[in-house]
């Protein structure tokens, strides 16, 4: 048996970080085994679907390392509508499935509960099809459902707590139940790797396929992820969308290996390991079936180690979108003409162990590229404190008379400067920061005072000076 795996996204949002991490589960499953992994596009939900989603979907993928042609599909739930309806015929004719015309106030008032679920009101009426008609799967009075799950065990389910529950909707269109297993029936899926909120729906799922006379496939659900709170990730609460983490400058290699450690671990006392030995070690039966928390400040700090691993070619190389600005990543302050490849490449080591996101790199090294520094005012208020403008005077005399603009020669001054008026370097150097490059905090400020060099930093410090008066 050729194992087959699927990831079954719907194009209606942003990509979710969990549906990230199942994509990977999945991928590396299909690796493991000598199996394929196939990817359809649950498109059924037309009032919400948009193309944009779907090149989101393939894009996002593409990012994290499932790059286009290296699967199967995609292929759309909608092209197999033909499919799903005759599955529902079929359990009609077989008299696995009915007509019902109830409505949720006739259950309610039969029940005297809206939280009551089908009473199976219809089972022996013997209806039709016909408008208005929702087509519902007879469940087994007796008996238990079994779900063997690599995760979880074996989850046992009463079938007399399992309702006649709805496989098509009044207008004859199938329900996700029903589609989402005439889709795995026809795509020859062997195993179903998802997320834990899916549970609920399996013993319903594992039925269909039993009533459609195929063997269910193997079932593993994934644990949820939560956030801080332990509430499940939310597109309305919480910040889950893949393409703002990697517009905000995370490394593809970074999230994924962070993906792949919400529920399980590599061996011995680490984290960041190479995707190779993710891809050896990563077993479905070893995921802890707990919830799994997001901590984006730990994803931070992962990234943070990822940059400072890249040679300082691959660092300018992956800086380049912020410095240029991209179709979903906002422009510099700069104009493309001011730029400097090979001022860039100067500071570049210096910023490479700064920031922990590559969008960091902007405010960073903006004051190299604008004509004037884009000024903080909350910085300058904090720095330029009484004595700051005769502070600024002799610096401007001292750096003017220097013969050698260098970092160290540049230090030294400074210090002397300080020194004279009974201050240590870090409290000199703060307001020749924050008149050079408009910030309190960035990279170290003799080394840019270097790079920017002796006149447009005397041209900042005279400026710095006037707006003192």
């Amino acid at each position: 048996m050729t194992v087959r795996v699927r990831f079954a996204p719907s194009p209606t949002g942003m990509f979710h970080v969990g549906g990230a991490r199942s994509a990977l589960q999945n991928w590396i499953y299909a690796k493991q085994q000598g199996g394929v992994f196939v990817l359809r596009i649950e498109d059924t939900d037309a009032a919400r679907n948009r193309p944009e989603w779907t090149e989101g979907i393939l894009s996002a993928l593409d990012w994290i390392g499932i790059a286009r042609g290296s699967y199967e599909g995609p292929y759309f739930q909608s092209s197999y509508a033909g499919e799903h309806r005759a599955a529902a015929q079929r359990l009609y004719e077989s008299g696995r499935a009915y007509y019902c015309d109830c409505t949720r106030e006739d259950v309610q008032a039969r029940t005297g509960s809206q939280y009551s679920g089908y009473d199976g009101f219809c089972r022996d009426r013997g209806l039709g099809p016909g408008e208005g008609r929702a087509l519902r799967f007879r469940t087994p009075d007796e008996g238990e459902t079994v779900v063997v799950d690599l995760i979880r065990g074996e989850p046992t389910f009463e079938n007399k707590l399992i309702e006649d529950f709805v496989i098509a909707r009044g207008n004859g269109s199938p329900v996700f139940l029903l589609a989402n297993v005439v889709d795995d029936m026809t795509m020859g899926i062997t195993h179903v790797i998802r997320a834990e909120e899916h549970l609920p729906n399996t013993p319903k799922q594992q039925l269909l396929w039993d009533a459609l006379g195929v063997k269910p496939p193997v079932w593993a659900h994934v644990p949820v992820v939560v956030n801080e709170k332990r509430q499940k990730l939310s597109k309305r609460r919480d910040k889950v969308a893949l393409e703002a983490y990697r517009d905000e400058g995370y490394l593809a290699e970074a999230m994924r290996n962070y993906l792949m450690l919400l529920g399980w671990a590599p061996s011995g006392d680490r984290e960041i390991v190479p995707w190779s030995v993710i891809e050896e070690e990563f077993r479905l039966e070893e995921v802890n079936p707990s919830p799994a928390f997001f901590d984006e400040k730990k994803l931070r700090a992962f990234n943070g180690d990822y940059i400072r691993a890249l040679s300082v070619e691959e660092f300018v190389a992956a800086c380049r979108p912020w410095l240029t600005g991209t179709d979903t990543i906002a422009p510099p302050p700069w104009q493309p003409e001011e730029f400097d490849a090979t001022v860039f490449a100067a500071v570049a080591p210096l910023a490479q162990t700064r920031i922990a996101v590559l969008s960091e790199i902007v405010p960073n090294v903006d004051f190299l590229f604008v004509a004037d520094p884009l000024i903080d005012e909350a910085a300058w208020a904090k720095a330029m404190k009484e004595g700051s403008a005769e502070l600024l005077d002799a610096a401007i005399a001292a750096f003017d008379a220097l013969p050698t603009w260098d970092a160290e020669s540049i230090k030294a001054t400074l210090e002397a400067v300080g020194t004279e008026r009974g201050l240590k370097l870090g409290k000199a150097q703060a307001p020749v920061r924050v008149a050079v490059t408009g910030r309190t905090v960035g990279l170290p400020l003799f080394e840019s005072l270097e790079v920017l060099g002796r006149e447009r930093t005397l041209t900042r410090l005279r400026a710095a000076r006037v707006r003192l008066v």
